[in-house]
């Protein structure tokens, strides 16, 4: 079951509701760990990504004697301390050199997290090429089928959305759109998929997975004589070769509660948002119009106002109705005399 908290007075009260689940979340804040082993590479590429992460990272400068995988509740501490929902843990040890640990929580608990081995690393400052500016949305590119049929690659790709996501925007500017993010899977045999993301039934060998490629490039807007410009990209780092290593999925009953949504509000649904009803739909205008269907009515029993020329008066046996004639008498006009 998931833990409640209950508010002691009225100021825990609105910090408890701030930092509710709401109908558009706020961006992922992430916090940038140490462990108590971290060599060059963990060290910069943890600086790397925290500079694309910025101004939504947070960066602990001391080590950390942290194991997630056999303890987590120190990340616990941390995001409920922090209002963090997102980790990057660097560590480097004789059995698994430059390591980074991905996790993410829910409810200020640990949902699921993802070992990752960085083969290869080329920084920033070895791309004599501007920089995008910080605090700026990246586009994200995902160029394999195994992102969207392979239980882990999938988890990768959840991971690292929700880490790069920034702030919900409605609509989008396109010199705003200054960097893209692609993100790319190694040449591999076939491997076999399964369909749940909480976790695959079979344990396969992590090293027969293919390496994941992470390129950085920024975005360029060239005239093209029409209203789409021509896009060009410049690489700009950092770029990033990755192994998959241990992973912990998550917990069914958490997902679940982490996936729920709330009920759409009534003017969503008068726009057509929700569920459709029936006999109801929006027209090109956006009005709501709907259709009625009733028996047919019978209008002489029909209650109308009641009036006395229109009372029905007896009708006799021979037909005659029964008011008497009257007869019409001349007019006498009176004449004045003078």
């Amino acid at each position: 079951m998931l833990r409640t908290v209950k508010p002691r007075n009225a100021r825990s009260k609105r910090a408890l509701e701030a930092r509710e689940a709401k109908e558009v979340e706020d961006v992922r804040t992430a916090i940038f760990v140490k462990g108590t082993h971290t060599g060059e590479i963990v060290n910069g590429v943890m600086k790397e990504l925290m500079a694309l992460k910025r101004p939504d990272a947070i960066s602990f400068s001391k080590k950390n004697t942290v194991h997630p995988f056999e303890d987590a509740s120190s990340l616990e501490f941390w995001a409920g301390k922090n209002d963090a929902s997102m980790f990057l843990m660097g560590h480097s040890t004789k059995k698994r050199p430059a390591g980074l640990i991905i996790a993410r929580t829910f409810d200020s608990r640990v949902l699921d997290m993802c070992e990752l081995g960085v083969d290869k690393f080329v920084s920033m400052a070895e791309f004599k090429t501007p920089k995008s500016t910080p605090g700026h949305k990246p586009m994200m590119h995902f160029a394999s089928e195994l992102f969207d049929t392979h239980p882990r690659f999938i988890q990768v790709k959840s991971l690292l959305m929700d880490f790069f996501n920034g702030e919900v925007i409605d609509s989008i500017f396109l010199p705003g759109l200054e960097h893209i993010i692609s993100v790319s899977i190694a040449p591999a045999p076939s491997l076999q998929t399964a369909n749940p993301i909480l976790g695959d039934s079979q344990e396969e060998d992590v090293q027969n997975l293919p390496k994941i490629h992470i390129r950085t490039y920024t975005v360029k807007l060239l005239p093209s004589g029409t209203r789409v410009p021509r896009v060009e990209l410049t690489e700009m780092g950092p770029f990033l070769d990755l192994s998959l290593r241990r992973h912990q999925a998550a917990d069914p009953e958490m997902w679940k509660a982490a996936m729920r949504r709330p009920k759409l509000k009534k003017q969503d649904l008068e726009k057509g948002l929700g569920k459709k009803k029936k006999n109801m739909e929006v027209d090109e205008m956006g009005d709501l119009r709907g259709r009625v269907h009733i028996a047919k009515q019978d209008l002489n029993k029909l209650q109308t106002r009641k009036m006395k020329g229109l009372k029905s008066m007896p009708v006799e046996e021979d037909g005659s109705s029964g008011d008497s004639e009257q007869e019409e008498e001349p007019r006498q006009k009176k004449r004045k005399r003078d």
